[in-house]
């Protein structure tokens, strides 16, 4: 069972997107992937900003296993403003009724997958997008947010500190460890397709595409592929922390109550079909993260390094630049890396 979210982080989200919800005013919104680490986040911000703003609005969340997110959220799915559909995000039912907004957030983001079933993680990303793309077609949506991914720049040039939205750069096709990365491109050119088709109806509606980075927060998994909540997991099991490889790579880190901001700021203000990248633009080594880590929550953690560094050798970077973010959207990073180490940690272990 998961607990709240701190009341500081969705007071900040509220704060940072207070003049954006008028629209959602008495609105419905439909969410995929409400159970994941995005979609926590996103269901308990705006479950605050209706009860703070009396905004008499509705969110119907997708789920293959709605007594699954009971059991994980239940100060979230006992809130009278929530309803569940079940179903799979590929083939869902269409449920009844009008929603202005969807948000689609369902994706697998497991390297596991991709690696060992790679066809049903594309086969994945990409039905559930044009199946979510199709239910807000009929259901009257005015705007529609994707959640995206860095992955669709493919691997970042050694010359390139922070990797911009006008990059056009790509993953390998020929690769299949590139199977998320190109099926999020393929989603977005879905957007698009579905967007041209809306105009030529001459519907309202509007595509809109959040490049999403990497990210610190209650709710990231603990013991999956996130360095940074790999490291965090371990100084909570009293372990040193572990890097597999030579720590070189670098990484930035977004805190998670910046993420429901920025998002929230793309779906109500981000332009349609102009990808914004959402993330920090402060990178770090991944052997300088595992210090940062050790130092912020127990100095005396050993950290063990698997791999010795290939002198001359370029680190592999995935950092994203976020001048578009700040320029039309007016976003910022309010959190910074320390204090997003601090707060997961925090909520992770209950204190």
């Amino acid at each position: 069972m998961a607990a709240p979210l701190p009341i500081a982080d969705i007071e900040l989200v509220l704060e940072q997107t207070r003049n954006l919800w008028s629209e959602m005013r008495g609105q419905t919104l439909f969410l995929t992937g409400g159970t994941g680490f995005f979609g926590c986040w996103l269901v308990e911000s705006f479950c605050h900003a209706n009860r703070e703003l009396q905004l008499d609005a509705h969110i119907t969340i997708l789920s293959r296993d709605p007594a699954k997110f009971h059991e994980k959220c239940p100060h979230l799915a006992s809130d009278p403003a929530i309803a569940f559909h079940a179903g799979d995000v590929r083939d869902f039912a269409f449920p009844p009724g009008n929603f202005r907004f969807v948000i689609h957030a369902a994706t697998e983001t497991t390297a596991k997958n991709d690696v060992v079933e790679p066809l049903a993680t594309f086969s994945t990303i990409l039905a559930g997008t044009e199946r979510t793309l199709k239910f807000a077609a009929q259901c009257g949506a005015r705007k529609f947010l994707l959640t995206s991914s860095g992955a669709v720049y493919g691997r970042q040039p050694a010359g390139m500190t922070h990797v911009p939205e006008s990059y056009a750069g790509a993953p390998d096709a020929v690769d299949a460890g590139s199977v998320y990365g190109e099926g999020k491109r393929a989603s977005e050119l879905l957007c698009a397709l579905y967007q041209k088709e809306a105009e030529a109806r001459g519907d309202s509606f509007e595509a809109k595409i959040a490049r999403c980075w990497a990210f610190c927060g209650p709710h990231l998994p603990l013991d999956a592929h996130f360095a940074i909540g790999n490291f965090i997991g371990d100084v909570m099991a009293g372990r040193s922390i572990s890097i597999g490889g030579d720590g070189t790579p670098r990484r930035s880190y977004l805190y998670a109550a910046d993420l429901a901001v920025w998002l929230w700021t793309v779906l109500f203000r981000g332009p349609a079909l102009v990808p914004i990248n959402v993330g920090s633009a402060r990178d770090v080594s991944i052997h300088e993260l595992a210090k940062i880590v050790a130092a912020t929550l127990a100095p005396s953690t050993q950290i063990r390094v698997a791999k010795q560094v290939i002198p001359g050798a370029a680190p592999a970077q995935y950092v994203p630049s976020i001048e578009r973010a700040q320029a039309l959207l007016g976003l910022r990073e309010t959190v910074g890396l320390e204090e997003a180490i601090r707060r997961t940690f925090a909520w992770s272990s209950g204190h």
